[in-house]
């Protein structure tokens, strides 16, 4: 069968997938170019079926063509970039696989699958130039819970040396303020911070950006340096770690040991003299167990390692992070809100912060966008999620019945505090002592329920 005698129904099938297809037949002429592929390469089917693949794309010879080089020498690429221009002039970057059509033995075309990722390709230029000041330091760092003064004493030690960190904590406790805080505490601050995420793109990206390309390397390609080169003498912090494939892991450790990279297409290493910041917002052991991170690459970068406790565990701090976030986004959208009510105070104080720090701020951020007077956050203020929470489990202090008949007279204050001792023996009796369980069901503070337990003489 050749080429142009595919079926209708088949056409209809390809132009229904959500990848680029392009087929050429033996003369190099499009006979099939499917609804997607238009779309990456924005050109009409028309402008491209029956013409020869060099008539459609500014390549200056047939060898820059993977395609052409798919027909003519039977060359198959896989999962390979490729950037061009088409006949309009516009720049096009895709992920590729590329192979010959065979049939009974004989060659009778060639196929190109791709995936877009122009815009990517764009992001990643942008990044790579962008030298990113480190505009943190440990003094900006808010809070004086014993924990994080550990953490944070941890690591204005650490930044005395070049030694590669590996810093984990959950999703919005701050990692990159502390990466930023070691760099300008350190002999380095004077010279680049570079910042990259690694679950941001994807590999074939990756790997281009972290050690750069040779002109050459790739279809489009040219000399580029990549962001071991552009932190020369100053600190890459590698956001999400663990996301970046087994692979590109390997080629990461070579490079922290050996204090050299290869750029993409070159045979020659270049040195560079870069500190490595590293950070992960899931137990290092589990992805080890889970093979999403490298023992060895492991052990290489936790040289020293800093654990970023989450907001519910330093929650004596959430009263000064909140007065901090009241008052920025104050001076953002000109108002005067004086702080959050008492009632509200409980409610962050009980509430477990699976953001963390970043939730607190956006949800201070997204309150004061309802405030359009000179008053407190209240609890008509909070989201939907967090008043739905605690109108459902936070428990309704109610006195006990009292019987006119079998009354005994004593005084108020005392009938109270009998009341407020036997209720909170009982709660912490159903949570088996832990008083930190207790508050959060009480909708206290934990330093509230202990000032109570030591007033009511447990």
């Amino acid at each position: 069968m050749s080429l142009p005698d595919m079926p209708h129904v088949y056409r209809q099938l390809l132009d229904a997938v959500d990848v680029g297809i392009h087929i050429i037949d033996m003369e190099g002429r499009s006979v099939i170019y499917n609804r997607k592929m238009s779309e990456i390469e924005d050109m009409d089917k028309a402008e491209v079926l029956k013409k020869n693949v060099m008539e459609i794309f500014m390549f200056q010879s047939e060898e820059e063509s993977r395609l052409l080089q798919a027909l003519r020498r039977g060359a198959a690429h896989k999962n390979e970039k490729q950037t061009y221009f088409n006949f309009k002039g516009q720049e096009i970057t895709t992920i590729n696989d590329t192979f010959p059509l065979v049939s009974e033995g004989k060659r009778i075309g060639a196929v190109e699958i791709a995936k877009d990722i122009t815009k990517l390709e764009r992001i990643s230029r942008e990044n790579a130039r962008e030298k990113r000041e480190a505009g943190f330091t440990f003094d900006q760092i808010i809070g004086q819970s014993p924990v994080l003064r550990e953490v944070v004493h941890h690591a204005e030690r650490a930044a005395r040396t070049s030694s590669s960190v590996l810093i984990y904590g959950e999703t919005g406790t701050g990692k990159e303020l502390f990466a930023q805080s070691i760099h300008n505490a350190g002999t380095r601050a004077p010279n680049p911070f570079v910042s990259q995420n690694c679950a941001a793109l994807p590999d074939s990206l990756i790997e281009g950006m972290l050690f750069g390309s040779v002109k050459g390397a790739f279809t489009g390609s040219s000399n580029h340096p990549g962001l071991f080169e552009q932190a020369e003498g100053g600190t890459l912090l590698l956001d999400e770690i663990n996301s970046l494939s087994a692979p590109l892991q390997a080629k990461l450790l070579r490079a922290i040991q050996e204090k050299s990279i290869r750029r993409i297409g070159d045979v020659k290493d270049r040195p560079v003299d870069v500190r490595l910041i590293a950070t992960m917002n899931e137990d290092p052991a589990a992805a080890m167990r889970e093979n999403r991170l490298r023992e060895d690459l492991y052990y290489r970068l936790s040289v020293v390692s800093i654990i970023v406790p989450p907001l519910r565990q330093r929650r004596q701090d959430i009263p000064v992070l909140t007065e901090h976030f009241i008052e920025k986004y104050n001076a953002r959208f000109q108002l005067q809100v004086p702080s959050v009510t008492e009632d509200v105070a409980e409610i962050f104080s009980a509430y477990d912060w699976p953001g963390n720090v970043r939730e607190l701020e956006h949800l201070i951020e997204g309150a004061m966008n309802l405030i359009y007077r000179e008053e407190p956050i209240d609890y008509t203020h909070l989201p939907l999620h967090i008043r739905t929470k605690f109108s459902e489990e936070r428990p309704i202090l109610t006195a006990p019945e009292v019987s006119i008949s079998t009354v005994t007279a004593k005084p108020l204050k005392t009938y109270l505090e009998e009341a407020e001792r036997n209720y909170i023996h009982a709660m912490l009796e159903k949570n088996n002592q832990h008083v930190t369980k207790t508050a959060a069901e009480l909708g206290v503070s934990r330093q509230s329920l202990q000032y109570r337990i030591k007033r009511l003489r447990f």
